[in-house]
This record gives structure tokens, sequence and C-alpha cells, in this order.
């Protein structure tokens, strides 16, 4: 019997008529080697295959099968998944096998009912889905609950875990595994599945952390890429003549009150269904409002849907479910929340506005369309300010065409994923752990408290004097209070902070106002515009009719126009391969296939400008007078060490001015030294080990990245930032590089 052969007979009936009734004439190869991990060892397995290869599937069909030969008496698997609308939506395609297989499945999160929830808590069985924070939200508010619920627990499948590796998130659900296990008395198996995966054995090494088992990978095939792939350039002005108006608009006789970019993104997704991404939710809104304007002003029907992380519930899961359908035509706007592995059917093309900022993000959009035998396919359109003959230099680069080019000739040549980034001090995540871990435990002794905590894995390279200086001050400040009988139990500031439903999520959040037309809930807005003022939300124009303060509520009718909104936010880190690639971009004479007319031009305009200013052959570029221009080519965290860096030669050299766009480049001035001098004294430094990260970090900076930072001494602040933020090594290197140029 071959192995397929042996592994198809293991499954049960209902397996098996799934698989027959959807047409599968074999099991894929990653289908294989997950079952053979669960069917015949005890370990955990990272199942890594491209989007809508079946990975659901490929994890759940043994698993299914193990609770079927043998059910559990309480719950059987915990699904885990960064975002709500993935738990509602993850098992739709197995809606029938699940049923088939008499196994519920209940959802847990801040949108379901309680009456559900309950349900679930008086006969514990089944696969439960949940989100971390409502994980974290169990552990403490039912810790008794918990060996009850989860004591015959099988499997852990973590979903997307891309998005989950090295994250304070991610490193939250580790820790709540570990409380579970320490409670149950076992380690379940853990299955971690994710389409992108950069370094599969530093994600599988961090998914099994804590388990005491060893971790599988199941590998896809690297077989043929089958893309459908396209960029154009506009100019915002649209006043270079040659990027007229696209011709079917102008066939159409319409009037043009928009850019040709806009209009473009328009008959990119006109008669497809398609997702619209961009990278921010400023971006998102005001590309759905814009494209709605078109459609009126043509005369067409308005498709278009919006989604992202400020709306309310019914907007997104409306937005989800229209996708879905078969009969309805729309085009949805969205941020990276529908670049994760939401089912919406099938999709004739994705539409990216500007570049992603990740290889990774790249494949996960592009892997949302072509599905059902379909190559996925996807439109880049890139819009820009028309430079002024004054333009300073760095600034006539096309620098998000750049990356866009980079991240696609990485994966087609090397197969490049970013590796995930491991936190070694995860300090906002350790006060609240501390907090949790107490309010679910009653009181402890200092002692206690640091083994329970500090033995949680994302806390290994802690060091006890740094906990111990984290709780003084949670003492001092009240989130933690000693006893007579010298034990900790939570303080009132800890008590106020457990007592918001907020306190479950380890991510940044904002004091955000819901916003309400009559009796609909449209989403959230973080200020407060007075009565009278109009803002933008769910691709479309509000006028504030009503504040309540008190309550947190705008309540809004609607307008017509468009408008621009702002949310604080981070847009993710990038790595150095693509900055390095997108020189190589600029140096190479290579001619892109999927480069259409005006991208190639704006492309060979930058590669002119770049041969003939000397930049790829120097990196520091004098720019006239005493102004200097750095292109060091590195990403984020090297980029920062090389800015902090520079500026130590204020003093010496007169340096003054440090002024940057992402990781591009670095201006400043220099007022007392030459280029040679700068890069000079910097090789001696780096040499003779004057400098390290910690000497980077400036006594008065406070760096404040995660949520709880606000409540941890400054000191652990800068020496984490030193240690997990700031890449000297790298920097250094290309100092060097820089001093072999000269």
């Amino acid at each position: 019997m071959s192995r397929a052969d042996e592994i198809f007979e293991r499954f049960p009936d209902f397996v098996r008529e799934f698989i027959y009734s959807h047409g599968w004439e074999s099991l894929r190869e990653v289908q294989l080697s997950a079952a053979e991990t669960i069917f015949y060892t005890d370990h955990n397995l990272l199942l890594t295959s491209s989007t809508a290869s079946g990975k659901t599937e490929a994890a759940f069909f043994p698993i299914l099968t193990q609770l079927s030969e043998d059910p559990p008496t309480g719950i059987g698997v915990l699904y885990i998944a960064p975002l709500k609308s993935l738990i509602n939506d993850q098992f739709y395609r197995m809606e029938e096998l699940l049923d088939q297989s008499g196994i519920p499945v209940t959802h847990w999160h801040g949108d379901v009912a309680q009456s559900h929830k309950r349900k679930l808590l008086e006969h514990p069985r089944g696969i439960l889905q949940v989100t971390p924070e409502s994980l974290e939200s169990m552990l403490i508010n039912r810790s008794n609950d918990i060996v009850r619920l989860f004591g015959d627990l099988r499997f852990v499948v973590i979903d997307e875990i891309h998005t989950l590796t090295g994250s304070d998130r991610g490193n939250q659900i580790l820790c709540q595994l570990a409380r579970i296990g320490r409670l149950i008395g076992h380690h379940p198996r853990r299955i971690g599945l994710s389409a992108t995966i950069g370094d599969p054995d530093l994600a599988s090494a961090w998914l099994g952390q804590g388990s005491g088992r060893v971790t599988d990978v199941a590998l896809p095939e690297n077989g043929k890429i089958r893309w459908r792939l396209g960029m154009e350039h506009f100019y915002i002005q649209n006043s270079n003549p040659e990027q007229a108006t696209p011709r079917s608009e102008a066939e159409a006789g319409a009037a043009v009150p928009f850019d040709a970019g806009y209009s473009y993104m328009y008959d990119c997704v006109r008669d497809r269904k398609s997702l619209v991404f961009s990278n921010s939710r400023e971006e998102t809104e005001y590309i759905c409002a814009t494209l709605r304007q078109i459609a009126k002003k043509r005369g067409d029907e308005d498709i278009f849907l919006i989604h992202h992380g400020n709306l309310s519930a019914s907007l997104r899961e409306e937005a989800e479910m229209k996708m879905k359908d078969e009969e309805v035509h729309a085009v949805t706007c969205a941020t990276v929340t529908l670049e994760l592995g939401v089912d919406i059917g099938r999709l004739e093309r994705v539409l990216q506005n500007q570049s992603p900022n990740s290889v990774t993000g790249f494949l996960q959009r592009l892997g949302r369309s072509g599905r059902r035998g379909q190559p996925p396919e996807m439109m880049m359109v890139f819009r820009e300010e028309d430079p002024l003959p004054n333009t300073p230099l760095p600034q006539l680069i096309p620098w998000e065409l750049l990356k866009a080019i980079a991240i696609v000739q990485l994966y087609i040549e090397e197969r490049l994923i970013e590796p995930p980034v491991l936190r070694k001090l995860p300090y906002s995540l350790l006060f609240h752990q501390t907090l949790s871990v107490l309010a679910s435990s009653g009181e402890l002794s200092p002692r206690r408290l640091a083994e329970r905590v500090l033995g949680l894995p994302p806390f290994a390279e802690v060091p006890q004097e740094d906990y111990k200086v984290l709780i003084l001050s949670m003492l001092n400040n009240d989130f933690l209070e000693m006893t007579d009988e010298k034990t900790l139990i939570v303080g009132l500031a800890g008590e106020r902070l457990l007592r918001s439903f907020k306190f479950y999520a380890v991510f940044k959040d904002s004091e955000d106002y819901t916003v309400r037309c009559e009796a609909d809930e449209i989403g959230t807005i973080t200020t407060p515009p007075p009565v009278g003022d109009r803002f933008a939300l769910a691709g479309r124009v509000w006028e504030v009719e009503e504040l309540d303060i008190a309550h947190k509520l705008i309540y809004v009718k609607g307008v017509e126009g468009k408008m621009e909104v702002s949310w604080p936010g981070d847009y993710g880190e990038i790595h150095t391969r693509i900055l390095e690639r997108m020189k190589q971009v600029l140096l190479e004479d290579t001619v892109y296939p999927y480069l259409k007319p005006n991208a190639q031009k704006r492309l060979d305009l930058a590669r002119h400008v770049a041969r003939n200013t000397g930049m790829l052959q120097h990196s520091l570029v004098h720019l006239g007078g005493f102004s200097y221009c750095l292109f060091p080519w590195l990403g984020t965290r090297s980029f920062r060490a090389m800015r902090k860096l520079i500026a130590t030669e204020n003093r010496e050299l007169g340096i003054n001015g440090l002024e940057y766009e992402g990781c591009y480049y670095l201006t400043f001035k220099m007022s007392q030294g030459t280029p040679e001098e700068l890069i000079a004294r910097l090789s001696e430094k780096l040499s003779c080990g004057e400098v390290n990260a910690q000497s980077l970090v400036s006594g008065k900076e406070i760096p404040v990245f995660e949520k709880y930072d606000d409540y941890v001494p400054a000191d652990l602040l800068r020496h984490a930032y030193a240690v997990d933020k700031i890449n000297l090594q790298e920097a250094g290197k290309r100092i060097f590089e820089i001093a072999a140029e000269q």
C-alpha cells in the first residue's frame, strides 16, 4: 500500500466523503506530511504552504480523525487566530465536514453572544476558536474552570503565525499556553499554520517553546511561479502629456475630475471582483471614497465596500459576506485585515496602492486572488508628486516603485521571505503578564511570582535584577501591593487596568469614540470633531450632529463628498535585503516584464538620476554647501543604528539638522568636517569598541513602542531598545564598506 493510500485509509468515512465530494483526485504533499506527523508521532507541527493550498484541511483531517477515534472529555482542540474575521470564517469551507463529524465548533471573542459562550462552559467539548485576548480573559476571570475546560486538550492550532512570531501578541500566546499547561499537567501538541514563513527553523523553534516537544516542519514545494503582475506609475498633477486619461474613460466621454492614477485604479477593478489594498486606514478610506465618486460621476453602480479594524463588526461582516457571494460583483478596499486567510471566495484581481512593506505582505495579498485553478493577479499603482526643478536629490527617486520591484525580484530570484525577528526583552508584556498571573492566582510571594512569570518562555533572557526593578516600580506606583504577610496582590492602579476589557490585549489601542448614524454603528475614530464638523469613515463622509463625550459616542448624518482621516499607527519594519535589492534595481539595466509604460519610463529616469549623481558609487553624497545625504541601503533597525552613530559626531564635526524618510536616506548638515573624516571617525569608534548599542541610547530617551511601556521604568526601556531595536553590527559593517568606497 502506498504512503498516500495508507493515510487515506486511516481517515474516517466522513473525511473520505468530503474528499470525494470535492473532486480531489489525490492528497497534496503538504496534507500527507501533516498527516504523517499527527498520526505517527507526538511532535508539534509547523505547516507552511501557499494561500489556498489546503493548510486548514491538512491539519484538521488527521486531527478530526483522532478526535473521532478517541473523543476527549472536554475541549479537544484550541484554535487561536489573530483576527475575529478568521475565527468567524475559517471553517466555512469545512462546514459540511464538521457537521458530519459530530464535533462541535464554538467561536469565542468579543462579538460572540454570552448565551453561545455559556453553552460551552456548561458542556465543554469539540473545537474552541478564540482570539489571544479572549483566552487571556478566560485565564484571569475563569481560572477555576481552566482544568475542567482544557483538562483533555489534545491540540492547539495557531493560525497565521507569521503575524505573531516574535511580537508581543505572539509571545502572549506562548505565555497563555505555558500557563494552561501548568494547570492541566501536560502540554498539548501545537500546530502552526502560515502561507509565508521566512525562516522555518526559527519559526518552529518559536512555536515549540516550553512545550517539551520536537517540532516538525512541513515545507511547501517550490513550484513554478504563476502570476499575472503589473505595475504602473502616475504623477499626481498629471502634467505629463504621456500620462493621459485611460482610453476606456476617454471613449466614454466622461469629464475627468480625478488625476489619472485614481482613474486608472478604477478601470483596473471596475469589471472584476477585486480587493484594493492600502498600507494604512487613511489611504483605504480616501481611495474608497474616491472610487465611489468616480462611479457616481460616470453613472456606474456603487459596488465599493470597505474593511479595516476601525469599522464596526457589522460593516466588516457585510463586506466579507458580499465578497463570498458569487452573484455579487463587489470591490472591497482593505488594509491588513483582509490580507490574512479569510475565505472570501474567488477574486479576479488584487490592486495594491503603492508598495507593500515586505515580501510577506506582497505574497499574502497576491494570494487572495486566483483561487480555484487560476493564477493570482495583482496590479500595483504608484502615485507621486511631479518633481520641481529644485527638488532635492533624494526626493527625485521613486522609492515606493523601487521597493515594489525589489520585493518581487527577491522572491522570484531567491524565494526570499523575511525571517521573524524575535524579541529578547519584551518588558511591556512582562508587566502585563505579571498583573495577569497575579490576578488569576489571588496572591503570591515575590519569589513564587518571579518563578511563575520568568518561567514563561518569552522571558527566558530577562535578567532577574531587571525583573526586581520592574516589581519595585509596580509597587511604588500601586500596580502591586504587599500584604502584611509579605505576599503580593494586585494594587489599586492594577485593579483599574484589569477592570477594563482593553487590558486583555497587549497591542496598543486608542481611546476611540464610537460613531453612530441613527441605529447603525459605523465604526470608531480617535478624536471627536466638534458638532457641525465632518470626517471620513467607512468610505463615506459624516457630519457630527451630537457628541456624548461621557459615553464616547458621536452621532452623525451622512453627507456627500470625501475627506481625509488620520489614525495613529506604526507601518512596520523593512528588511535590509529589500533596501540592498533596491540599489541593485538602480544599478542594473534589467527590463522587468511586469512594468507598464509609465512605470518603465519612471524607472529609466530614476536610473539616469542615480547614475549621474554618483549616489550608487558613493553612499555619502554632497548636496551643496554644508548639506550631505547618506544612502545607507539598510533596513529599519540598522538604519536606526546608523542614524544614531552619525549623531554622535554632532559636537566634533558640527553635524545637525538630521532628517530622514523611512530607511531610504538620511540628510544632515556638517559644518566642521568632510565626508572622509566622518566615516574615518565612525570606523575608528567601531574598531576600538568605543560605541555599543547601549551607548547609542541617550539617557534622555524614553523609547515607548509597546502598549504598557508607559508603566515600565525608563532604564529598562532603554536597555530593551538597545537589545531589540538597534542593529549596530549590520550598521557597522556598512560603515566599513562606505570607508572602502572613498
